[in-house]
């Protein structure tokens, strides 16, 4: 077993759907909205925005926004083999890929998060944060591809509360 520290981690999951149905969920703007994210535009490195059901393509960009969190994230899509890999930039100077394995009747998802820097705010904003919002969404996107249902928090605003990211499971 690899030693933990706080400048990576990983989050696995088995999911019971398509591999090529997961892959559209992580690689396109349609899919990444149906679990994860209130809006995402990608933008193809020609300035144009990607039509919301096209993959994206190495050197893309990204502005996403959440629910329920006013801050935008971006970044840039780092590599895809557009069938089973994904990875992009992340929390302004990490990386996070996504690797799709077929493991008899379901996907092993595994989400590794890396190059997190380990001074003390990125270990808790950083490595604490993202490490329980990965789980989160990881489960969210088994509960949507596996019984049609979202946990994440869509009915009331959070974002005025200033420790929602902290406090709440489902955000």
């Amino acid at each position: 077993m690899s030693k933990l520290n706080f400048n990576q981690f990983t989050k696995k999951i088995y999911i019971k759907a398509p591999i090529e149905k997961l892959f559209w969920c992580w690689s396109t703007a349609e899919g990444i909205e149906s679990w994860f994210l209130r809006k995402a535009v990608y933008t193809s490195p020609n300035k144009s925005i990607r039509n919301a059901s096209e993959h994206v393509q190495v050197n893309d960009s990204y502005a996403w926004n959440w629910h329920n969190w006013e801050e935008q994230e971006r970044g840039s899509i780092l590599q895809t083999n557009n069938l089973d890999f994904i990875e992009f930039s992340f929390a302004e100077n990490c990386k996070v890929s996504v690797t799709l394995e077929q493991k008899e009747n379901a996907v092993l998802v595994s989400l590794k998060q890396y190059e997190i820097p380990t001074d003390e705010n990125s270990k808790l904003n950083i490595h604490h944060g993202c490490s329980n919002g990965w789980t989160f969404w990881l489960t969210n996107l088994k509960a949507y591809l596996e019984h049609g249902i979202l946990l994440n928090e869509r009915e009331f605003d959070l974002t005025k509360i200033p420790l929602a990211g902290f406090e709440f499971v489902n955000m």
